[in-house]
């Protein structure tokens, strides 16, 4: 057996973990969070969600399946850093075209292995989401204390620039097209447009730093917000195109981090949850039509509105925005952490969890044709009153 270099890993609090260097020899620095899903690392690995996060692993075997070329999320690696229990010898797979620990080398990816993943992830729960250190090449574990004290949180944090494309593209409907979608991209994985695809809509990715007339000149029949990371409280610029959108009454979807901007732009506040939903298992509450979603989550931050929080029953009442009424649509069965949103006087909705899901779960994958469906009847209501938009002025609750 190869010796492998010794590594360690050490959190803000001081909590301190020994073990090997896996992928890339160096120093990384990042929140530490965990994702407890069982398959999917190469998609968790490239989703840019993921972006100055250190993620550990809590299913203990990783990197048997190999990796591809065919399942990434985006177009490289995206977390700062990967922690494992045990590291698979040999990645077993018709599809395989390398090793994650080769992958994680060449992208230069810090990670550490033979790590009680049990233990952090029980201490991260506990102590909540935090910063982190990882390195090969320090061996004095004050010494990197020091460093990850000095290094930014997640808190504040406006990433959206760092992950978004820098050119447009457009992504074809398959078979007839139906219609066309603007994708705001604060971090989108390549998911999304496959599903909308598949429904006959073709979706064109801008940047994020795109107003809502470059969105509305690609001929555009709706407006998706995206995934992404950071703090949604920094996203003043997504958050005023939203409104915008909002007041043209423009049909509206927002995953994830776009259900924390489309939740701001109806007036609503966000909170850093204590460790975060992250993972392929999580139950979500579709109070629309009663059913219980086994969900893929990945988001530290949440839309707070009023009468709800982590742990309080989330009222079902309609609330009054600026758009009219809006009431909490999904649900998290776990804490009651807010997963949906839906305007009643405007054409959006929103969803916390990820119904793009790779490697799945599939549960939620109705949501893209909840929006199909929502662009059919706004085009249908547009068509006596074309230009109308919708007044604002209503009191938030």
């Amino acid at each position: 057996m190869v010796k492998r270099r010794p590594a360690i890993l050490v959190l803000e609090d001081g909590r301190t973990f020994p073990g090997e260097a896996y992928g890339s020899v160096g120093e990384t620095f990042g929140e530490a969070v965990f994702n407890t899903g069982m398959t999917g690392y190469q998609e968790t690995l490239t989703d840019p969600s993921y972006h100055r996060q250190v993620v550990v692993q809590t299913a203990p075997h990783i990197g048997n399946t190999g990796v591809n070329g065919e399942d990434d999320e985006s177009g490289r690696i995206w977390v700062a850093g990967y922690v494992v229990r045990d590291p698979a010898r040999i990645g077993s797979n018709w599809r395989a075209t390398g090793s994650l620990e080769d992958r994680l080398a060449t992208e230069g990816v810090v990670g550490i292995s033979g790590v009680d993943t049990r233990a952090l992830t029980r201490h991260l729960r506990e102590r909540g989401a935090m910063r982190v250190g990882i390195s090969s090449v320090e061996k004095d574990p004050q010494s990197l204390l020091a460093r990850v004290r000095q290094s930014p949180q997640m808190v504040g944090a406006d990433l959206s620039a760092e992950v978004t494309t820098t050119e447009p593209y457009v992504i074809e409907a398959l078979g007839e097209h139906r219609f066309t979608v603007a994708a705001l991209d604060l971090g989108i994985k390549r998911n999304v447009p496959r599903r909308l695809a598949a429904r006959g809509v073709t979706t064109h990715v801008l940047p994020a730093s795109s107003s809502i007339e470059d969105l509305l000149a690609t001929g555009a029949d709706a407006v998706f917000l995206s995934p992404g990371p950071g703090d949604p409280a920094t996203a003043d610029g997504p958050v005023a195109l939203a409104r915008e959108a909002l007041r043209r009454e423009v049909p509206l979807f927002g995953i994830c981090f776009g259900s924390q901007i489309l939740g701001r732009a109806l007036g609503f506040g966000t909170y850093k949850l204590g460790y975060g939903h992250r993972g392929i298992n999580q139950p979500v509450l579709d109070r629309a039509t009663g059913k219980v979603e086994v969900t893929s989550h990945n988001h530290g931050f949440a839309v707070q509105v009023p009468g709800a929080g982590v742990g309080a029953v989330v009222p079902d009442q309609v609330i009054d925005t600026d758009f009219g009424g809006v009431q909490v649509s999904h649900v998290c069965l776990n804490d009651n952490v807010v997963e949906g949103l839906r305007a009643i006087d405007v054409p959006a909705f929103t969803v916390q969890y990820h119904p793009e899901a790779a490697a799945g779960p599939h549960d939620a994958d109705y949501l893209f044709d909840r929006f199909a469906e929502l662009i059919e009847g706004r085009a249908h209501d547009r068509r006596p009153s074309e230009g109308r938009t919708h007044s604002e002025g209503r009191s938030n609750a």
